[in-house]
């Protein structure tokens, strides 16, 4: 009997588009021999669809024309089993049955933990990386406090709320200018570098950070390498056990790799069904594998390891990667946790095809799912039975 595999993407997110990319590409290179593909399709206003026709990427170009041929859903647990229940009329009624989930989103909203939560709260096996993972590779200034916390080198920063900036400006600049100029300003919680801006004086620091604040209430700040290469590691696996990629070296002619560089343009491969089908929706251009030293490259796996396991993060995920030529010095700049492509373009030149890549993170899930069910969840004895209404109850326990 063939596993139900529900794979969920989309949501309210400004990488709303690329999750549908990848989501698309992924479920047309699972292994249908083993797996049966339930497409769950989360809309911008947050509604969930399902429905076959979502395996194609040519109904997203007009979705709301397209929907009434889709079947509009909720996920519950009824009796241990994983339904997706039809949310129109009278009656709710099972369409469909799902064995595990498959959450590939990204960005605010929904790789942040949000949805992994509440996949968790109704039990279902989940693929990819737990509540913590997801929240701390999310939220990029908790993520590099708690690389501080495990002497992983990155970028020197700073960082505030919008209302503090905005209450005062001139001692938020002030803290900024302490790192000295060039300044890289990020919406701290978004992805696919979203509302990102380099500021080179003060003029642009505030152009910068307006614009960041479109985005976010909390806004990081790091210094700039100037003099930098930038390389992406691959990690396969979870806090047991990690398997990396092949490094890939990336190129582009701006200051750092922009939305357009990653999706737009920039490069030679073209998004689109093609794009889908070359295994790579990424439109940058990089040289795989990274043409660096053997030392270098052996602290770059190790790194990313070590970056895997200390933000407990599960499946597949990117972690990007800044050397500093000048001093000679590797920094982790941010994971990926639920990365574009899923990365499988940095396995595949070492032997592993996609359809192996999502087996084995498929597997592994399940694996995780039936360690933790062993574990001790509740407790057979109830408290409540000596609870003593308005009198209260903590003397007795």
């Amino acid at each position: 009997m063939k596993i139900k595999v529900g794979v969920i993407f989309g949501g309210n997110s400004v990488e709303h588009e690329v999750s549908i990319i990848t989501a698309v590409q992924a479920m047309s290179f699972m292994d249908t021999e083993k797996y049966d593909i339930i497409p769950i399709y989360i809309t911008k206003d947050r509604q969930w669809y399902t429905g076959k026709m979502l395996l194609e990427m040519d109904v997203y170009k007009d979705f709301d024309s397209l929907k009434k041929y889709a079947k509009q859903v909720c996920l519950t647990n009824i009796n241990g089993e994983f339904c997706l229940q039809n949310t129109k009329g009278l009656f709710r009624k099972t369409i469909e049955k799902i064995d595990i989930a498959f959450p590939i989103v990204h960005g605010k909203g929904v790789e942040d933990g949000s949805l992994e939560g509440y996949l968790e709260s109704i039990g279902i096996p989940t693929v990819g990386p737990s509540i913590l993972g997801a929240a701390l590779g999310q939220d990029k200034i908790v993520m590099k406090q708690v690389l501080d916390s495990y002497k992983i080198a990155n970028p020197e920063y700073t960082w505030f709320y919008d209302f503090e900036y905005l209450e005062n400006k001139e001692e938020i600049t002030k803290r900024i200018e302490k790192l000295k100029y060039p300044v890289i300003v990020k919406p701290a919680r978004l992805g696919s570098s979203v509302g990102i801006k380099i500021a080179k004086d003060k003029q642009s620091l505030d152009i910068a950070i307006e614009e960041a604040i479109k985005y976010d209430s909390k806004i990081l700040v790091e210094k700039v390498i100037e003099d930098l290469k930038e390389v992406n590691c691959a990690v396969l696996g979870n806090s047991e056990y990690q398997e990396t990629s092949l490094i890939a070296l990336m190129k582009t002619k701006n200051d750092f790799l922009t939305y357009e560089d990653k999706y737009l343009s920039g490069g030679k491969k073209k998004t689109g069904l093609k794009g889908l089908k070359s295994g790579n929706m990424s439109t940058s251009e990089f040289d795989i594998p990274a043409k660096i030293d053997k030392d270098l490259e052996e602290e770059i796996k190790d790194l990313a390891k070590k970056t895997f396991k200390a933000l407990d993060l599960s499946g597949v995920a990117r972690i990007d990667f800044l050397i500093d030529n000048k001093n000679k010095k590797v920094y982790v700049n941010e994971p990926n946790t639920i990365p574009g492509s899923l990365s499988f373009y940095l396995f595949k030149p070492a032997g592993k095809d996609y359809k192996t890549l999502l087996d084995e993170m498929i597997t592994t899930a399940i694996k995780k799912y039936k360690e933790e069910s062993k574990k001790v969840s509740s407790f057979e004895s109830n408290i409540l039975s000596t609870y003593n209404g308005s009198k209260g109850m903590k003397g007795k326990i």
